[in-house]
């Protein structure tokens, strides 16, 4: 650009055509006779009016071409702007076709997590269904055991209350024969069983004579009527049981007719004989356990 515009014409040939035309405008007059005639004076207007155009011409020149310079710099610069926003064009494209690509791998990406999401769905819903199933499988495996162990747990409570009645019905003959001797240890051997079957919950448990009598924990052995209000029990002939706390089987009592009398020998306070075991069993009513 500055290049250009201190470009200039040359300037000196055309001064010397300039000083060459006024120093022959300037000849004529000083050769020509007095008073100048009139063609003399034409040729010298017309030298100094040459000699003028010739002298302004190289500064009218050098505006034409400082006026052409600047113009094919700014044709240069508009061209390198126009140029400058082709590549600003180009690379806009070429952004475009990039973002057109991550969108579609973007699209690309999400469709694929949605997919991912979809098979962890139905995987998270087959390995809830095999849990489930699992479970349920567990569950009826751990009731089925439980009831084997409720069965287990009835049948040998069952064992023990046939094998105390056996102690209680062994005790009660043996109280029967009068002989201390002979019934103090067989009692003591109950009372040894009896303790052994608390420590797992099963206590014994009798109504003593002239008791009243208690529909919840005693039962009229041989009879199934209701016995009169007031009724007195007057012997036990059948221990009942409780198992942890719940009633298993109430005691088989025998009622008094009559009052009570004031005095008993050691006859009639011993216990009558108690009914066989084998009789006894429909009165255990074993129910399974919580």
């Amino acid at each position: 650009m500055n290049d250009a515009t201190n470009w200039k014409i040359p300037k000196w040939p055309f001064l010397l055509g300039d000083a060459l035309l006024l120093g022959f405008a300037y000849f004529i007059v000083w050769k020509s006779p007095h008073p100048i005639a009139k063609w003399e004076i034409i040729a010298c207007f017309a030298s100094a009016a040459t000699g003028a155009l010739v002298g302004v011409a190289p500064f009218i020149l050098d505006y034409r071409a400082m006026g052409k310079v600047i113009e094919v710099v700014a044709l240069g610069s508009i061209a390198e702007k126009i140029q400058n926003l082709e590549k600003l064009a180009a690379q806009i494209s070429a952004a475009t076709d990039e973002w057109m690509n991550a969108q579609s791998l973007a699209e690309k990406t999400a469709a694929g997590a949605k997919e991912i999401a979809g098979k962890m769905a139905d995987e998270v819903r087959q390995f809830s269904e095999f849990q489930q199933k699992m479970n349920d499988s567990e569950k009826a495996t751990l009731r089925l055991e439980v009831e084997k162990l409720r069965r287990g747990e009835a049948e040998w409570l069952q064992t023990l209350v046939r094998i105390l009645d056996h102690v209680f019905a062994l005790q009660a003959a043996a109280v029967r024969t009068g002989d201390a001797k002979f019934a103090d240890p067989i009692t003591n051997f109950q009372n040894a069983c009896r303790g052994t079957t608390r420590r797992i919950g099963l206590t014994p448990f009798v109504a003593e004579p002239d008791e009243l009598f208690d529909s919840e924990k005693h039962r009229v052995a041989g009879s199934k009527e209701k016995p009169p209000e007031g009724a007195v029990v007057a012997e036990t002939v059948g221990a009942g049981y409780t198992f942890q706390g719940k009633l298993l089987r109430p005691a088989l009592v025998r009622l008094r007719e009559g009052n009570p009398p004031a005095a008993k020998t050691i006859e009639e306070s011993a216990p009558a004989e108690a009914p066989a075991p084998e009789h006894m069993e429909d009165q255990l009513s074993l129910g399974s356990p919580d």
